[in-house]
Order: C-alpha cells, then structure tokens, then sequence
C-alpha cells in the first residue's frame, strides 16, 4: 500500500474511534444517568469487569500509539467506567505502553512515521526545539501539563538521541500528573458546572 493509503487508513481508525467514544459518553451521560446514579455502571461491569478492563487498557493503548484518536476523552471515560483507582491504574498503565511503543516506532521509522498523524507545518513547530539545550525541560514540562500535545511530543523526542531507560523514567513519573489533573478537572469540573446551571 502506498503511503497516502497508510494515512487515509489511520485517520479512518482515529475518526471511528473517536465516534465509538462520544457514543459510549453520550450513553454513560444519557443512557445511564451516572451523574445522578453512579451505581448504575457499576452494577453493569459488575459481571464484565476483567473483559471491560482489558479493553480499555488496550484502548488506551491505542489512542496513543495511532495519535489521532483524543486521549483526553478516553481518560475521562476511564474514570467515569472504572473508578478513581482502577481508572487511575488502567489510564496510567495504557497510556505508559502506548508512549513507549510510539516513541519506539518513531525511533524505528523517523520522520515518516510522525507525518501518517501531523502535517509537515506542525512538526516543524516542534522540531525547532529539538536542537536547544533546553528540550528535555520542554518535554518534561508537556509530559506534566493535563493540556499538551503529548503524543506529538513523543514522536519528536523519538528522532532525539534520548535513550529508551530516560525516556521510560520520565513517562513513568510524569503521566501520573497530568492524568489526573485532566480526569479530574472534566469529572469535578462538569459536575460543578451542573450545579451552577
């Protein structure tokens, strides 16, 4: 297959992904009622538990290895579907082998690999910090930040001479951060802003 296939073909996965998760939102809101009755998710994955967990590991995965799909919005459903721990552990676990696997394939692969996903205009945007003195800060401070592009983050920090254990150790202590700042800014925030209305 030639390469303009490779990317229709990935923006056709991150689109459908990115439908299957707004369905699966507007059912937890509407269908479930879980601002209201936030048992009643919790009775569902009563008897689905393991196979539900597992499908979101692999979902996260996913949406951070294919960056097209908003992993922000899985992180929410993550929290919302499993609870503040499994939630925390399931995103937090998924979102750490994702990183590694696309950090490694863009290793692999170079440049052609990050332009399936970002425009040459929006990886330039980044790769001018490559070569300052100062990037690892940079990325770090993406890696914490709830709001960042950090899956394009780690396709560029992939072309850098950054060894994979470095790499790792930064991932493993930042992620926590960041995802529970946004999993938590949406939950509370939009429960807060339920009450205001």
């Amino acid at each position: 297959m030639s390469y303009h296939t490779w990317q229709r073909i990935f923006k056709l996965i991150g689109w459908l992904s990115l439908f299957a998760t707004v369905a699966f939102l507007v059912y937890l809101f509407k269908g479930l009622n879980i601002l209201n009755n936030p048992d009643a998710l919790t009775k569902l994955l009563q008897e689905r538990l393991v196979l539900g967990a597992l499908l979101f590991f692999l979902l996260q995965i996913v949406q951070v290895v294919i960056p097209i799909i908003p992993g922000g919005v899985t992180t929410v459903v993550g929290f919302l579907t499993f609870g503040p721990l499994l939630g925390f552990i399931l995103n937090y676990l998924g979102i750490v082998v994702g990183s590694v696997i696309l950090f490694a394939l863009t290793r692999h692969f170079g440049r052609q690999f990050i332009f399936l996903f970002v425009t040459e205009k929006q990886f330039h945007h980044y790769e001018k910090m490559l070569f300052t003195p100062t990037y690892e800060k940079f990325f770090i401070l993406n890696m914490l930040s709830p709001v960042s592009p950090a899956d394009i983050m780690v396709m560029v920090t992939g072309l850098t001479s950054m060894s994979y254990s470095r790499f790792i150790r930064i991932i493993l202590l930042c992620k926590p951060f960041s995802i529970v700042a946004y999993g938590y800014f949406w939950i509370y925030g939009g429960r807060l802003l339920k009450k205001l209305l």
